[in-house]
């Protein structure tokens, strides 16, 4: 089998995995809503669901319109990548339970979760998110798709941190500063 066909493969089991991702995310979706979840951020939403399909299309037209190189030393790295960005995304979706959806819904009264890979990064998805990026289209060379995904990916991420961030806010609660008193 040749290269060209086991990357078109690799890049087909990431489609069926993030199909199972979008099924994890409407039932999430659908359990948050109905405990009063909030919604924001749909304007960008559209524009993400196109900018990774998108990624998943252009590795696969570059990779067959240009044929480059399979160049190991690269490949089996960028491969080693995107298995470690797909086990830090189920993590998220583990460690997020129902709360997780690709969408940005607030379940109002919940706390912020700070345990699994939130210990150490406010947004640990968008890591896997990044990674996964720039590692599938250097798995097999496509230099092309790997730089267009990871440049426009950085303006929608930059969009979709603020919203989110904005979002999650309102469950951070107060911190009074301790004051004290002399009677």
């Amino acid at each position: 089998m040749s290269s060209l066909t086991l990357f078109t493969v690799l890049v087909a089991l990431v489609g069926l995995e993030r199909l199972a991702e979008l099924v994890v995310s409407r039932r999430n979706a659908e359990w948050s809503l109905r405990r009063g979840g909030v919604e924001t951020g749909q304007r960008h939403y559209l524009v993400m669901v196109v900018l990774h399909t998108g990624l998943l299309v252009g590795v696969l037209v570059e990779v067959w319109a240009r044929r480059p190189e399979f160049i190991p030393a690269l490949g089996w790295v960028m491969l080693a990548a995107v298995i470690a960005s797909q086990a830090l995304r189920w993590w998220c979706i583990l460690t997020l339970g129902p709360r997780w959806n690709t969408r940005v819904i607030v379940v109002p009264g919940l706390p912020l979760v700070r345990n699994g890979p939130y210990r150490w990064f406010s947004h640990p998805n968008y890591v896997a998110v990044v990674v996964e990026g720039l590692a599938l289209p250097l798995v097999h060379s496509t230099w092309i798709t790997a730089a267009l995904f990871t440049g426009l990916n950085a303006a929608l991420l930059t969009v979709r941190i603020r919203v989110e961030s904005r979002a999650l806010e309102g469950l951070v609660p107060a911190i009074e500063p301790q004051v004290s008193r002399v009677d």
